[in-house]
């Protein structure tokens, strides 16, 4: 490749260094915003579309390494304040139900549009914080939809029917529960898929890793570049 000059190595070290610091500082605001329950998912993941700025640093450090003397080391000090998407910016979702108000049993669709060309992500988020993943599934695959193109889960004619139930064992009379979805610019691997066992892949309360693992991956996406939505509905015995 090509040899870099010294002030090539010196602005590279210092991006690099800015960079980690925003990394660290979002992932910190991530963290303060984030709770680890799933039931949790319906309101933290809008953190994930944090960005940060500096808007002051410090040289506290920098040199040349003294064993391998191509190597440029630079230590900052930087106030890194968060940034949130405008309102209005880049790709938008829209989310509704056949019904908020359910009675055990009832049949539920669920409507949605994309402002743009888009791939879903439906997620039904239970009263106990287990988050079953409604699309993507072992049937329906192809999660993609076009812009401002009327979208229903399950689609009309599929065999697929989405019923409300209290979980096992539930002895409340009533329920809170969300339908969330999330829209992304391009296929992103938002979930590590396995429909080995069943039709939906279902992570319960203890599966935190899989909030943390998503609010990681949308976190590097453009938050143009992906949307998100909510709706909730309550189930009544």
């Amino acid at each position: 490749g090509e040899i870099e000059t010294q002030k090539e190595a010196k602005d590279r070290a210092r991006l690099d260094a800015r960079n980690q610091a925003i990394e660290q500082a979002v992932g910190v605001f991530i963290r303060s915003h984030t709770l680890v329950s799933n039931s949790q998912v319906a309101e933290d993941l809008i953190y994930a579309a944090v960005r940060g700025k500096i808007t002051k640093e410090k040289i506290l450090f920098s040199d040349w390494d003294a064993q391998e003397r191509n190597l440029y080391k630079i230590r900052i000090k930087a106030l890194v304040e968060p940034v949130y998407p405008e309102k209005g910016e880049g790709l938008s979702v829209k989310l509704s139900l056949s019904k908020s108000d359910l009675r055990e049993g009832d049949e539920v669709k669920i409507f949605y549009t994309v402002s743009e060309d888009a791939y879903v992500y439906i997620f039904s988020v239970a009263a106990d914080g287990s988050v079953t993943l409604l699309l993507p599934n072992a049937h329906l695959a192809d999660n993609f939809v076009r812009a401002n193109q009327a979208g229903q889960f399950p689609p009309a004619g599929n065999p697929i029917s989405l019923k409300a139930m209290f979980l096992p064992g539930y002895e409340g009379k009533t329920a809170e529960e969300r339908i969330k979805i999330i829209a992304t610019k391009k296929k992103e691997p938002l979930l590590s898929l396995g429909f080995q066992e069943g039709l939906f892949q279902v992570y319960n309360e203890k599966s935190t890793g899989m909030i943390g693992d998503l609010v990681r991956r949308l976190n590097a996406i453009d938050p143009s570049d992906w949307a998100q939505a909510v709706a909730v509905y309550q189930l009544k015995k």
